[in-house]
């Protein structure tokens, strides 16, 4: 009950298994995942995690009402790929 999908030409362009700081969300490009952060109800648990590298979304996060609130570090072990387009990680993903 906490899935999101957006939809733009009647093709889906991004998803979320929730928004909030245990799930994750992709999407094709900042204005699908802004739509998607924008149509939430609420967000879960403390926040979402906006990568800081996205200065786009993280700049129209904190326009619209949104604040820092704990700066985070993101961590992999092996090999690491950077996704394409808008994407917000999980805490345990």
């Amino acid at each position: 009950g906490t899935a999101l999908v957006v939809e733009r030409g009647g093709k889906i362009t991004g998803y979320a298994s929730s928004l909030g700081f245990f799930g994750h969300a992709t999407a094709a490009t900042n204005l699908d995942m802004m739509a998607m952060i924008a149509s939430a109800e609420a967000l879960g648990g403390p926040g979402i995690l906006v990568p800081a590298r996205d200065s786009v979304l993280l700049e129209w996060c904190l326009a619209d009402g949104l604040r820092i609130v704990q700066p985070m570090t993101l961590m992999t072990t092996g090999l690491y790929n950077d996704p394409k387009g808008a994407w917000l990680p999980s805490i345990i993903f």
